[in-house]
């Protein structure tokens, strides 16, 4: 059986190992068991590998449009921070959970676990 793309999966937040399967239970938390396949998520730690990746994203994104926004129209800073406060904060804790989809899709593929001394 051929395993689903680490990357489909990750963003579509479902299992890595069937891709049917919900991968959280609340807004971050993962599902102790696939309720699909079974599969024991306890090796899932992405620790903060999700929010580097979205920092990474989300700030020369908003960047990007608070430079674009300034050149094109000009306003006063009051409502550049009315802006891309909420678009900051919106985009990140949208983009949050299928990051830490993908990651946790593939520590599964490549089996990665903790290194050990």
């Amino acid at each position: 059986m051929q395993q689903p793309s680490p990357i489909a999966t990750g963003l579509l937040c479902r299992c890595p190992r069937c891709g049917k399967g919900k991968l959280f239970a609340g807004y971050l938390k993962i599902v102790p068991v696939c309720p699909e396949c079974g599969l024991d998520l306890k090796f899932a730690d992405s620790g903060d590998g999700p929010a580097i990746f979205v920092i990474f994203l989300v700030a020369p994104l908003v960047i990007l449009m608070a430079l674009v926004v300034g050149a094109v129209f000009n306003p006063p800073p009051y409502v550049h921070l009315m802006l891309w406060i909420p678009t900051t904060l919106a985009l990140s804790l949208l983009l949050l959970p299928p990051f830490k989809g993908v990651l946790v899709a593939l520590q599964y593929r490549h089996d990665a676990h903790e290194g050990h001394q």
